[in-house]
């Protein structure tokens, strides 16, 4: 039979037999069973852990112990890798890491979590991760509960490959030590529909065999130059259904032709000497009989099973569009219930500095959403030293143009600055440029430094009481970064700091009467946190390496966890903005990234030119020029 007719007759022949396949489905135990004899509904798969035992050392100063760090008395773990050392960087040796490789058998989304050692009364460390040799993200690990040593902590989601991958840890900040890594599958389905291929109809040169090793059920097709696999499914639902596909290609990369109710498309299948699994895409279901049939493109490929999963529905936010301070204006209000809104759906572009967002609109043709400035020079004791500001007079212009603007305040120590070389009066905000004591300050009210406090408070008061005038709704951070206690409002430890935010909150809001306030808190320590009902918004700042455009998957969750879905999450500060697919993928639902001045935008370095044009184009990310004209007025804004 010459080969046109050949390929027409096998055409003909699985038309026949799919038509057949259709009218007799109830007919055919093999085809009828498969929709319900391979649920799966017994629950994740177990974690895998592995060992500091295997992990895989390189580099400076990094070693295996199991012993404690000296003058440490808690620990009594089995051992772990210790980053307990300062790097000296001429070692001639690259700085220390340690690899754990993982073996998971599904390729796909996996929480990461850390078994870790942390000397008692330390606080709380950073550790950087590279994923198959891509960096992730940076992760905080918290200090251990009161009178422990060591800690589990879910730091971060991770994607893996099916089979072998590589986790390496290099110390980010602090002294440590990991005692294993688990992984945890993130996303499986509640209940799985598994199809052997055995249990399909097959037509032309495809043949169901069993002579390799490796696979799943009694056997595979065999695919070879025509012919076709096609399974019978029925759809509980309509709707988008994962396609998993499992099989082995050990000819080098192929593809095969995928036909689902008649629509067509095209499968990669990379080489795999062993039977593996490759995600098919997400198919579109209709409630009852569908039909998913695999024609021959490119020969010499097994396909072992498929598997197919409802799409979950995302889960929806729940958050109120009410701010928490109760007499809001009408502005504010109208933009709480536009963040809320936008919540999850689309993430907000910002820049700190107005000479930022100015370069950006020249590079990208767009505007920031949001324009982020700071109070620092209204600081008293800066004002002192001939400090003045125009950032109010630039916020008010920014947002008649139709931005939205944010307020951070790195508030000059009231008193008690060193002013000396390294240590000058425009560094008064750090803890070791002064000698101002907050907690002795907020312990003694009848104090000078107390009331130093209250006339700083004050003076910022009286530039947000500008902005409260032209109308302006501000989301206001003060007391940012407090828990890294390189800044003296923390110094003293989270219970001082969460005092002042209750002072200043309470002073704003029911002495001075400003209403137009958006109240943004930055940690996602539980300890640090003052509170829901003076909070709008949870943010931290995240500063990746250079290139490194990760969605902080592992700092969302734990800000998204600490305040158990309640309030929205924002990037306060980043270097890196993370792309916006991956944003996307990994349901990193940032409110708004806001990125830091300087090198961080302009050098290229930390966010290239090409990836700026991509996120300020990008569909998901929100411009100035895509913002609502009534954002301010909308009454539909607001919660009803």
């Amino acid at each position: 039979m010459p080969d046109p007719w050949k390929k027409r007759f096998f055409s003909i022949l699985s038309f026949v037999l799919l038509s057949f396949l259709l009218v007799s489905l109830s007919l055919i135990p093999s085809l009828a069973k498969a929709e319900s004899a391979h649920l799966v509904t017994d629950g994740s798969p177990s974690p895998i852990v592995v060992s500091s035992k295997n992990a895989i050392l390189q580099g400076y100063g990094v070693e295996k112990r199991n012993i404690p760090y000296t003058g440490d008395t808690l620990y009594k773990g089995d051992g772990y890798v210790s980053f307990f050392y300062d790097y000296d960087p001429n070692s001639g040796k690259s700085d220390g890491t340690a690899t754990f490789k993982v073996n998971v058998p599904t390729a796909g989304l996996y929480r990461l979590s850390l078994g870790y050692y942390i000397p008692a009364d330390t606080g709380s460390k950073d550790t950087s991760i590279k994923v198959n040799g891509t960096m992730a993200e940076n992760v905080t690990l918290a200090a251990p509960p009161k009178g422990a040593a060591v800690n589990e902590k879910m730091v971060t989601k991770i994607m893996l490959n099916a089979g072998t991958n590589e986790l390496t840890f290099s110390r980010g900040w602090g002294y440590y030590g990991i005692e294993y890594v688990k992984v945890e599958f993130a996303n499986l389905p509640a209940a799985i529909s598994k199809m052997e291929a055995e249990e399909g109809a097959i037509t032309g040169e495809v043949s169901i065999e069993a002579a390799d090793t490796g696979y799943s059920g009694t056997g595979y097709a065999a695919f070879k130059g025509t012919g076709s696999l096609t399974f019978a499914y029925n759809a509980a639902s309509s709707g988008l259904y994962n396609l998993a596909i499992g099989y082995s290609n050990p000819n080098g990369d192929k593809k095969t032709q995928l036909v689902v109710n008649g629509q067509t498309s095209e499968t990669s299948l990379p080489s795999t000497a062993s039977y593996t699994e490759v995600s098919g895409g997400k198919l579109m279901l209709s409630v009852g009989n569908n039909t998913i049939q695999f024609n021959v493109d490119s020969d010499q490929y097994h396909i072992d099973y498929v598997k197919l999963s409802a799409v979950s529905p995302p889960k929806l936010h729940q958050i109120e569009k009410k701010p928490v301070n109760p007499n809001a204006t009408a502005e504010t209000k109208a933009l709480m219930g536009y963040l809320v809104d936008s919540y999850g759906s689309n993430i907000l572009s910002g820049q700190h500095t107005l000479e930022d967002a100015q370069w950006i609109k020249d590079q990208t043709g767009k505007y920031p959403a949001m324009l982020s400035t700071d109070m620092m020079d209204y600081s008293p004791s800066r004002i002192e030293h001939g400090a003045t500001s125009t950032e109010v007079e630039k916020a008010i212009q920014w947002a008649k143009e139709g931005g939205i603007v944010t307020f951070a305040w790195h508030w000059n120590a009231p008193k008690g600055l060193h002013d000396i070389p390294g240590k000058e009066w425009w560094r008064g905000f750090y803890t070791d440029a002064t000698t101002f004591d907050v907690q002795y300050a907020l312990n003694h009210p009848e104090s000078e430094e107390y009331q130093l406090i209250l006339r700083d408070i004050d003076a910022i008061a009286a530039q947000l009481k500008r902005l409260q005038d032209a109308h302006v709704p501000v989301l206001w951070r003060p007391l940012h970064e407090a828990e890294g206690k390189w800044f003296w409002w923390g110094a003293q430890g989270p219970d001082s700091a969460k005092q002042l935010y209750h002072i200043m909150y309470d002073r704003l809001t029911n002495y001075h009467h400003l209403n137009n306030l958006i109240w943004v808190w930055n940690s996602e320590s539980p300890e640090w946190y003052p509170g829901d009902d003076v909070i709008d918004i949870v943010s931290v700042d995240i500063y990746n390496q250079a290139a490194n455009y990760s969605p902080s998957i592992g700092k969302y969750d734990s800000l998204a966890n600490l305040v158990q879905g309640k309030k929205l999450v924002g990037l306060s500060e980043n270097g890196p903005i993370g792309d916006p697919e991956l944003l996307q993928t990994y349901s990193a639902h940032w409110l708004f990234f806001t990125t830091w001045t300087g090198d961080f935008i302009r050098n290229g370095q930390y966010n290239s030119l090409d990836h700026l044009i991509k996120v300020f184009n990008s569909d998901y990310v929100i411009t100035r020029d895509e913002l609502p004209q009534d954002l301010f007025t909308s009454s539909k804004n607001e919660a009803e």
